[in-house]
């Protein structure tokens, strides 16, 4: 496998070093010419120097100062003026000359390297054309001398760039590193949260990952620790039933027919405890399974439908339904139904005789309210907070009862995008809302 370090560090170091060779490449293929005219040190600003040494002193010390540049760095000058003669006699000799011309109606090359430089005289206005010519070996040991700057700087600069390349190749792997390690530890439920905690303090994109991240690994260890939970106060809950059933079949096995005819209905209410206990777990597992897309639910409808279907159960309560104008809700009627039918059910509980249930939808500060209010005593503050959790029931409850209707009523809200809201009223009792925020049910 290819690591993905050494990718980005040679992507990075092969592109800044094709850059940088294919500039100065194409800067000496471009510029051959000015380049050794304004590098070379027997070449630069000489038109400039000669100019003026021959205005001022005439024709022997403007000659002599080519002998000079001759005899140190081998190069022949000549000098036409406008009309093409020579100025004065120069350093190229005659016989070379005329080799140059015959070389010229040859495909040989020449031994040396010709250059031209024009230069106006400010002083005079007169234009001299300046020939230069430098033997090969002369121009190569120079070309060697004037590159090693360049290719020193080259280097400088290759390995000052590596060194960034390492810096921003590990700033990309390093992180990534770390989330490949949550990852793992997450796979193998021992993530821990502060494992990212460096990481999550970056302002980049990798802190909001590890945010993210972060808040992913608490959501399923959370889910992981409840599904644990779950599954401890389920076979909890089902021993208890299960015991009654055990006890009542032995004492049948041993009894008098008359006497076993007694505990038949016993073991028929043991029975019908153990399938509703086993039909809430059965509705609070199917909340999270895929239900498919949501649809249009008619809430004032639903609500009457479950005034209609408490009042044919010959309760002597009463409900009340207020559905205020232009309430609606995306979702899975089924969903909703039952979780309200559990809340109206816990509400009949408690409820006092003479005192009607309330069952409501309205639009509240943005978001729809779905409530279930009954005139009862309510809930001590300090259990509050546990209620909605599986099985749990507060401890001055004595209503029958598993502990799971106000479960299924969170996550059925859950489902929604909401959450449930459990409070006592002001004005007493006790009220259980569903509520969808706005911007999740438009």
């Amino acid at each position: 496998m290819r690591s993905l370090f050494w990718r980005i560090l040679a992507s990075f170091w092969l592109a800044i070093a094709l850059v940088a060779g294919l500039s100065i490449l194409l800067g000496h293929m471009l510029n051959q010419d000015a380049w050794i005219l304004s590098r070379h040190p027997g070449l630069h600003n000489l038109p400039q120097k000669w100019t003026q040494l021959y205005e001022d002193r005439g024709e022997g010390p403007a000659q002599a100062f080519l002998q000079d540049l001759k005899r140190k760095y081998h190069i022949d000058v000549q000098v036409l003026n406008d009309s093409g003669e020579a100025v004065i006699p120069g350093t190229f000799p005659p016989r070379a000359a005329a080799f140059e011309e015959r070389q010229n109606d040859d495909t040989r090359p020449l031994p040396w390297r010709r250059l031209t430089a024009e230069y106006t005289s400010p002083k005079s206005n007169e234009t001299y054309l300046l020939i230069y010519r430098i033997p090969h070996p002369e121009l190569d040991a120079w070309h060697r001398e004037s590159l090693l700057w360049p290719l020193s700087a080259l280097g400088i600069a290759l390995v000052v760039l590596t060194l960034f390349s390492l810096l921003v190749t590990l700033s990309i792997t390093r992180p990534l590193s770390r989330l490949r390690g949550a990852v793992h530890d997450l796979g193998q439920t021992t993530y821990q949260q502060n494992s990212l905690a460096r990481l999550a303090n970056r302002r980049d994109e990798f802190g909001v990952l590890a945010n993210d991240f972060n808040r992913m690994g608490a959501r399923l260890q959370s889910l992981i620790g409840s599904q644990r939970q779950l599954l401890r106060d389920v076979s909890h809950e089902l021993r208890s039933p299960l015991a009654r059933l055990r006890i009542a079949l032995a004492l049948a096995e041993r009894a008098e027919p008359a006497e076993r005819e007694k505990l038949w209905p016993r073991l028929t209410r043991e029975c019908d405890r153990l399938e509703e206990l086993i039909s809430e777990i059965l509705a609070l597992a199917r909340l999270d399974a895929d239900m498919g897309n949501a649809t249009p639910i008619d809430l004032p409808g639903l609500l009457h439908h479950l005034k209609a279907e408490t009042e044919m159960t010959g309760t002597e309560q009463t409900v009340q339904v207020e559905s205020a104008p232009g309430v609606q809700l995306q979702g899975w009627p089924n969903v909703l139904e039952r979780a309200l039918d559990n809340l109206l059910r816990n509400a009949l509980r408690f409820n006092p005789a003479g005192q009607p249930i309330e069952l409501s939808a309205r639009n509240e500060s943005g978001d729809l309210f779905v409530s279930v209010r009954d005139h009862g005593p309510g809930v001590s503050a300090e259990h509050l907070g546990q209620l909605g959790e599986p099985f749990y029931r507060a401890p001055n409850q004595t209503a029958p009862g598993y502990g799971l209707g106000l479960a299924i009523a969170k996550r059925a809200a859950e489902k929604h995008g909401g959450h449930l809201l459990l409070q006592n009223h002001p004005q007493g009792g006790f009220i259980a809302s569903i509520v969808v925020p706005r911007e999740i049910n438009d």
